[in-house]
């Protein structure tokens, strides 16, 4: 990120405790605006713990979050999501049995602007809402595969562990983000599934260039194709940041990875 560039995001010392384990230890990091900052870290390094901070299901203990100019530490998880924070997860969270476009309009949920009064005594208010939302659905499938739209009204649970993916990353767009947190989006994918992913995403940063991405990945393939810039969790601590190359090459970093990433990093 520039110096001269405001950040999108700030964390200041920020910590996590759950009793006496330290689960952040004072971490520092910055993202700027339409940035890919990609996370890396061994098991247990406290990097989706960091994304729970941010996104308000975990309360800090000390430390700060300065979101789009305004310190948001603290707010519960509809008020950040509100703002323009989205994440997805590393164990899916959609409704298998509801269609793909459903799943999708949840994630739009906190645009709506009609209610139950308009779905009773204005339907042509709510017609015209969820025709532009399922316009919008159909639109944000189509940058990830030609043919999920037409697959939009099939059960979720129907599609293949890529396309659920696709999915789960399509309903946090539908909230319109200004920040999208993407938690270990390739696992269960095979190499050639990964592959695809990368290429989705880079579809979807040229989509949406203003879009800022925080990026958690084990496979360092992806970290290398998507991130401008890398930071490295371990024990709860920022230990390296940089471009991939730099932090991949960091001694601290290739000891926290010994005999799992090593190789690869």
């Amino acid at each position: 990120m520039s110096a001269m560039t405001a950040p999108i995001l700030e964390t200041r010392r920020l910590t996590v405790r759950f009793g006496g384990l330290v689960a952040l230890d004072g971490v520092d990091v910055a993202v700027g605006p339409g940035e890919t900052l990609g996370v890396i870290g061994p098991n247990g390094s406290g990097k989706t713990t960091f994304f729970n901070a941010l996104t308000g299901l975990y309360t800090p203990a000390a430390g700060e979050i300065v979101f789009g100019g305004r310190r948001v530490t603290g707010l519960e998880a509809h008020a950040i999501a509100r703002l323009g924070i989205a994440r997805t997860f590393q164990a899916s969270r959609l409704c298998l049995a509801l269609s793909v476009f459903d799943n999708i309009l949840i994630g739009m949920h906190a645009r709506r602007t009609t209610g139950l009064a308009d779905s009773v005594v204005r339907r042509w208010r709510f017609r015209r809402e969820m025709g532009a939302a399922l316009e919008r659905a159909a639109h944000l499938l189509a940058l990830f595969s030609r043919e999920l739209p037409g697959r939009g009204f099939e059960p979720v649970g129907q599609l293949p562990q890529i396309d659920r993916r696709r999915v789960e990353i399509c309903r946090a767009l539908a909230a319109g983000p200004t920040l999208l947190l993407l938690d270990e989006p390739s696992a269960g994918m095979n190499p050639e599934e990964t592959a695809e992913l990368m290429r989705d995403l880079q579809i979807v940063r040229a989509e949406m260039p203003g879009l800022s991405v925080i990026i958690i990945e084990h496979d360092m393939f992806v970290i290398e194709g998507v991130s401008g810039r890398v930071v490295a969790f371990n024990y709860g601590r920022k230990i390296a940041e940089g471009s991939f190359a730099a932090v991949a090459a960091h001694e601290e970093v290739r000891q926290a990875y010994l005999g799992t990433e090593r190789a690869r990093a």
